[in-house]
């Protein structure tokens, strides 16, 4: 008696589970629709914003991409980014070091103008060109 009881219990549970969460599932597909049709409908303006959140993530590869002294370079050369790091003192520039191949980058980048955007990018190129061997 107890093990078909067990058996049952476990049946209805499993099944709950699937509902659950078939119903998260379908809610995220409903709420993905809806942020795409917001972008759609909304205007230039915000076609541009997230356009340009794709420039944000370009940079933010491509700073992670570079060796630390490179990465180091530049990111004291854009006075905001390398603000944020010297908030944490000695440490910060430590954790930058350990993590920031991984680090979000794009939050601050975000944050940044876009003439400190183009900047950061015209660091990053002649960073990567320094890199390279002569011909």
């Amino acid at each position: 008696m107890l093990p078909g009881l067990i058996s049952t219990e476990l049946r209805k549970c499993s099944k709950l589970a699937l509902v659950v969460g078939l119903a998260a599932f379908v809610w995220a597909a409903g709420a993905q629709a809806e942020g795409d049709k917001a972008v759609s409908d909304s205007g230039p303006g915000t076609r541009e914003a997230a356009a340009g959140s794709l420039d944000n993530e370009q940079l933010e590869k491509a700073v992670q991409s570079l060796s630390w002294g490179q990465f180091k370079s530049v990111l004291t050369a854009i006075p905001k980014l390398k603000a944020d790091v010297d908030a944490f003192g000695p440490l910060g520039w430590q954790y930058v070091q350990a993590n920031y191949k991984t680090y979000p980058w794009r939050k601050s980048i975000r944050k940044l103008k876009e003439p400190e955007k183009k900047q950061l990018s015209e660091l990053i190129d002649e960073a990567r060109e320094g890199a390279r061997p002569p011909n």
